[in-house]
């Protein structure tokens, strides 16, 4: 015997009840930050909550540090020894992917975010 269910049921539950099923998107949350510690901590939390709400979850993926670098004169008028000053800013970036109901991710994102932090999330039909 074939059973036939709507897109958005699925069977299961107690004595063969109908379960409704919302559509799974593949979330990609990215962030991005110039201090390391606060972007890790972010990370770990981001990922614990999907984990207790037992979401199939990737990541944090790091990918390569921006090293942004300006070398000027030290001399504001130009007279002098040539010295120089090297400036350095370091932008870390993690991604993250969930597999999940949209409104789940609401929930996941709601925590506090650590100053310096940027997030941005993407969604994509699975």
């Amino acid at each position: 015997m074939a059973a036939t269910f709507t897109k958005k049921e699925i069977p299961g539950g107690v004595e063969g009840e109908m379960i409704s099923a919302e559509k799974v998107h593949r979330i990609r949350i990215t962030l991005t930050s110039r201090n390391v510690k606060n972007l890790e901590k972010v990370c770990a939390d981001l990922k614990r909550g999907a984990v207790d709400k037992q979401l199939k979850v990737t990541g944090p993926v790091r990918l390569p540090t921006k090293h942004l670098r300006i070398t000027t004169r030290k001399s504001p008028c130009g007279e002098g020894t040539n010295t120089w000053d090297r400036f350095e800013m370091r932008i870390h970036k993690r991604l993250i992917d969930v597999h999940a109901p949209s409104e789940v991710v609401k929930q996941i994102t709601s925590i506090g975010i650590e100053p310096g932090v940027e997030v941005e999330v993407a969604v994509y039909e699975v």
